[in-house]
């Protein structure tokens, strides 16, 4: 029986419909489907709409994809635009890389 796998809860601010803001959340969505396969939750934060959402959470940037489950909280700016970069902030990558039982030293 394999383990349930992990629900990651993620929310995405960004600043209207921006170039940088629409290219994040495309790629993002092109990411989650492939990589994470339902087994995620996406809230995208306007913060010119909800600027009180962005005070609480402290975004200074946008767009900014915040990681909240599973811990750790972690926080990626910019238009997410290097894969790479996205999996390794969400802890995809590293678990990929260990499962598959790649020789990270």
């Amino acid at each position: 029986m394999t383990p349930p796998k992990k629900t990651y809860v993620l929310k995405l601010y960004v600043a209207g419909n921006t170039t940088n803001s629409v290219r994040a959340l495309k790629t993002l969505n092109h990411i989650l489907e492939r990589e994470f396969q339902g087994v995620y939750a996406l809230k995208v934060i306007d913060v010119l709409k909800n600027p009180q959402l962005a005070e609480e959470d402290k975004i200074l940037a946008t767009p900014t994809l915040a990681k909240i489950l599973p811990p750790p909280v972690r926080k990626i700016i910019g238009d997410l635009s290097n894969r790479e970069k996205v999996l390794i902030g969400l802890d995809l990558l590293y678990e990929e890389l260990t499962e598959h039982g790649a020789d990270l030293y």
